[in-house]
C-alpha cells in the first residue's frame, strides 16, 4: 500500500500521509493510537504536528484505508484495513492488542444470529482478559509479581 492507494482513494499524496501510512503499513497487526504514531514520527525526526496526525487518521478512515477501534480504555486506535475479518483480545492490565480469527466462533455467530431470526452484515468480537506473559508490564509492575488468573479465597 502507498502512494497508488492514497490517490485511489481520492486524496493527494503528502509527506505526512505517505509517513502516517508507512508507519502502520510497516508494523502489521499493531494498533497504533494518534498519539503514539504522534510520538514515533518525532522520535524519527520527522516534523508532523498531532493536529495532522488526527486529520491524516480521520482521512484514512474515511477513505477506507485504515480502521478505527474503540477498545475500553476509550482511546481509539487504528490498523491499516487488509480487508480480512478478524476479532481482537485486549490485555487490560498492559493494553497489548492481539488479533485471531477462528473458524468455530465465527460459525457460531453465523448459527446464533440465524436462530434467532437475523442476517448478520458485520460483527465485532472483542475479548478481555490479563496477559499472561511474564514481560506484561503493566500487571508485573502494580502487582509486584506475576498475575495469578485465579482469586484468592475469601478469609472468614
Amino acid at each position: 500500500m502507498g502512494s497508488k492507494e492514497i490517490k485511489q482513494a481520492g486524496l493527494k499524496v503528502t509527506l505526512p500521509r505517505m509517513k502516517i501510512l508507512d508507519m502502520l503499513q510497516h508494523q502489521r497487526g499493531a494498533h497504533f493510537s494518534a498519539e503514539e504514531i504522534y510520538r514515533a514520527l518525532i522520535e524519527s525526526g520527522e516534523d508532523i504536528g498531532l493536529a495532522t496526525v488526527y486529520r491524516v487518521l480521520t482521512q484514512f478512515e474515511a477513505s477506507g484505508l485504515v480502521k478505527r477501534h474503540h477498545f475500553e480504555s476509550g482511546q481509539s486506535v487504528f490498523e491499516i484495513n487488509q480487508g480480512e475479518h478478524h476479532d481482537h483480545i485486549l490485555c487490560v492490565d498492559c493494553g497489548r492488542i492481539e488479533e485471531f480469527c477462528d473458524e468455530a466462533i465465527e460459525f457460531r455467530q453465523q448459527e446464533v444470529a440465524r436462530q434467532i431470526g437475523f442476517e448478520l452484515t458485520d460483527h465485532r468480537l472483542i475479548l478481555y482478559g490479563h496477559c499472561t506473559r511474564a514481560d506484561c508490564s503493566q500487571s508485573l509492575a502494580e502487582n509486584g509479581k506475576e498475575h495469578d488468573p485465579k482469586p484468592e479465597p475469601e478469609k472468614n
